[in-house]
C-alpha cells in the first residue's frame, strides 16, 4: 500500500478548542487513511498540537476529563498574567505592522510546553477513537486562526541510521538552547543525514542521551523574551504567573506576594481535584501524588519530555526529503541545572516510513 500524505486545514471555534482531527479528515477525504495501520500527525504551530496517544487513551475513556486536564495548565498559565512575551513594544524582532496584529499568547506557549502537547505524534490507526488536536490560541481579535496539519498514512517504520550530537549549553543552571541555531550545525547534519540515506518520507527522533538529567526537549517558538525570561520564571517557580494573576485580580497594590501564591495554590488544588474526580480516581494513589505536586520542582510538575519528533517529507520536491515544520517551530533544549562540561548529548534516530 503506497504512503498517503494529506494536508488538512481546520478553523478553531474559540481560543481554546479541542478538535477531533480523525473525524475532520474523514469528512474531508473519506476513508483514505483507514487503509493504513498508522498515521503520523504534524501540527505546524507553536500553540496548537496533539495529545500523545498514551495520554489521549486515558482521557478518551472519560471524555469529560479533557476539559479539567487542560484547566490545570490554564490555571498555572493564566491569560494576561504579565508575560514579557506579550509586551509587544519590547519585541524588537517585530516590525511595527507586525506588532499591531501579533497576539498576546505567552500563556498559550507555556501551556503547550508544560502540558505535554506535541507537534508530531504517531497514532495506531487501528485503535478506535478520536485524535485530539488541542488549540490553545485558536482565535485572535474575534477571528479564527488558520491551522494546518499534515497527516501521513503508513504501515511500517524502519530505522535507517542513528548518531549522537553534542549540544553546547551555558554554565547557567536555567537555560534554553535553540537546536536550529546555525552555530551548532545540527540542521545541516540532519539534512546531510536524510540525503545520504535517501529518505523521502520518514521521521527524525531527537532524544536526550541516557544519563542526561534535569533537562528536556520541546518544539516551540524560540523568542528571546519567552525563552530567557518567561520560561525561566516558570522553571524557577511553576506558580509564578498564577500568583501574578491572583495579585492583579484583587486590584490591591499592597497585596502581599506570598498571599497571592496562596491563592494560586488554592486555585491549582481545585483544578487538580476536578481532574481527579473527572477521571474517577477519587482517593487513589494518584490523588495522593497530586496532593504533593505543590512541593515538586518544575521538572515534575510540568510534563517535561525527553524526546521530540520531526517529520521528513518530499511533498515539495518528489524524491527529496526535507524536514517539514512551521515558520516559528524550533526544537529547543531546556535545562534547569547546569550540565557537566557545559555540553548535553542528544541521540538522533532517522527512520523511513513505508
Amino acid at each position: 500500500m503506497p504512503l498517503l500524505e494529506l494536508a488538512l486545514e481546520v478553523r478553531p471555534r474559540a481560543r481554546l478548542d479541542v478538535i477531533d482531527i480523525r473525524a475532520r479528515a474523514a469528512e474531508a477525504f473519506g476513508p483514505a487513511l483507514d487503509a493504513h495501520a498508522r498515521c503520523l500527525c504534524l501540527s505546524r504551530h507553536t500553540t496548537a498540537g496533539f495529545l500523545p496517544q498514551s495520554l489521549a487513551a486515558i482521557l478518551m475513556d472519560r471524555p469529560q476529563a479533557i476539559g479539567p486536564y487542560l484547566d490545570v495548565f490554564r490555571t498555572v498559565f493564566p491569560e494576561g498574567a504579565g508575560y514579557l512575551h506579550d509586551q509587544l513594544h519590547l519585541r524588537q524582532e517585530l516590525a511595527p505592522s507586525e506588532r499591531a496584529k501579533e497576539p498576546a499568547n505567552g500563556d498559550s506557549h507555556l501551556a503547550f510546553i508544560g502540558g505535554g502537547l506535541r507537534s508530531c505524534v504517531s497514532y495506531d490507526a487501528r485503535r478506535p477513537g478520536p485524535v485530539y488536536f488541542v488549540d490553545l490560541d485558536g482565535t485572535h481579535q474575534g477571528e479564527a486562526r488558520r491551522r494546518v496539519t499534515t497527516l501521513i498514512g503508513y504501515d511500517h517504520e524502519d530505522e535507517v541510521a542513528s548518531t549522537t550530537f553534542e549540544v553546547p549549553v551555558s554554565s547557567h543552571p536555567i537555560d534554553a538552547v535553540s537546536l536550529k541555531d546555525a552555530r551548532h550545525g545540527l540542521y545541516e547534519q540532519l539534512a546531510e543525514f536524510i540525503d545520504r540515506h535517501g529518505v523521502a518520507k520518514g521521521r527524525i527522533r531527537l532524544e536526550l542521551a541516557a544519563g542526561e538529567q534535569h533537562a528536556s526537549l520541546t518544539v516551540n517558538e524560540y523568542e528571546t523574551l519567552l525563552m530567557q525570561h518567561d520560561l525561566a520564571e516558570v522553571l524557577h517557580n511553576p506558580l509564578r504567573f498564577a500568583a501574578e494573576k491572583a495579585r492583579h485580580a484583587w486590584n490591591d497594590p499592597r497585596a502581599v506576594p506570598t498571599k497571592a501564591l496562596g491563592y494560586a495554590q488554592y486555585d491549582l488544588v481545585r483544578a487538580l481535584n476536578r481532574l481527579v474526580e473527572a477521571l474517577g480516581l477519587e482517593a487513589s494513589r494518584i490523588e495522593r501524588l497530586l496532593a504533593r505536586t505543590l512541593e515538586a520542582p518544575a521538572s515534575r510538575f510540568l510534563r517535561m519530555r525527553r524526546s521530540v519528533d520531526l517529520v521528513v517529507s518530499d511533498s515539495n520536491q518528489s524524491g527529496r526529503g526535507v524536514i517539514v515544520e512551521g515558520t516559528y517551530q524550533t526544537p529547543i533544549l531546556l535545562q534547569w541545572r547546569p550540565a557537566q562540561g557545559a555540553v548535553r548529548r542528544v541521540d538522533v534516530r532517522l527512520t523511513r516510513l513505508r
